[in-house]
C-alpha cells in the first residue's frame, strides 16, 4: 500500500464532491464531534468555505464559545484504498440582519445548489419538538473559513507526490512463545 500527500487541488476537489463532512469543535477542552451536510464554497476570486445550516444545539453552542473548528471527509474502498482530508478553520455564524444578511442569503443560495440540504437540520428539530413542543425552528446559517488544509490518499501504486510506503512488520517471537518453546523442546 502506497499512501501519499494529496495537493491543496485535489483536498478541494474531495470538499467540492463531499456531501457529509464530521465537524470537530472543542469547549472546555472536551472535543465533540459530529456528522453535517456542508457546502464547498471557493476559488477562483474568494477564499475556501464551508456553508451549513442547522438549528441551535450543543455544536453550536460549543462553536460559538469557541469558534476553532476542524472538518473531516473520508471516503474508504477498503483497508488499501481511501483517501482522508482535513481542514482547520473558523466558525462564523451568519445572522439575519447583522451586517450579515447579504452573507446568509449568499450562504442560503450555495446550500440550495444541492439536493435536501435542509433535511438534516428538519430532523435534529424534529427530534427537539419532540423532547420540547414549544422549542421554536429557529435556522441557523454558518460558515468555516478555511486557513489550513491537509489530506492523504492510501492506493495499490505510486502516484504522484511524495508518497511512502507501508508494510506490515515484522513478527518476532515474543519471550512468552520463545519460553513455550524452550519448555516443549521445539526451538
Amino acid at each position: 500500500m502506497i499512501i501519499r500527500e494529496m495537493s491543496r487541488e485535489e483536498c478541494l476537489r474531495v470538499l467540492a464532491e463531499a456531501k457529509v463532512a464530521r465537524l470537530a469543535c472543542a469547549k472546555e477542552n472536551q472535543p465533540y464531534v459530529v456528522p453535517v451536510f456542508l457546502v464547498y464554497q471557493g476559488p477562483p476570486g474568494s477564499e475556501a468555505c464551508l456553508y451549513g445550516f442547522t438549528t441551535p444545539g450543543q455544536k453550536i453552542e460549543w462553536m460559538r464559545s469557541n469558534p476553532l473548528v476542524c472538518v473531516e471527509i473520508d471516503e474508504v474502498t477498503s483497508s488499501t484504498r481511501w483517501l482522508s482530508v482535513i481542514a482547520f478553520g473558523h466558525y462564523e455564524e451568519l445572522h439575519e440582519g447583522d451586517g450579515h444578511t447579504d452573507e446568509r442569503s449568499s450562504a442560503h443560495q450555495i446550500l440550495q445548489s444541492q439536493a435536501m440540504w435542509w433535511e438534516p437540520a428538519s430532523a435534529a428539530h424534529a427530534v427537539r419538538v419532540h423532547r420540547d413542543p414549544a422549542a421554536p425552528f429557529v435556522p441557523v446559517f454558518y460558515r468555516v473559513r478555511l486557513n489550513k488544509i491537509t489530506g492523504h490518499e492510501a492506493t495499490q501504486q505510486a502516484g504522484d507526490g511524495p508518497a511512502f510506503a507501508v508494510t506490515a512488520p515484522v513478527q518476532k517471537p515474543c519471550w512468552l512463545r520463545r519460553t513455550l518453546r524452550r519448555g516443549f523442546g521445539r526451538n
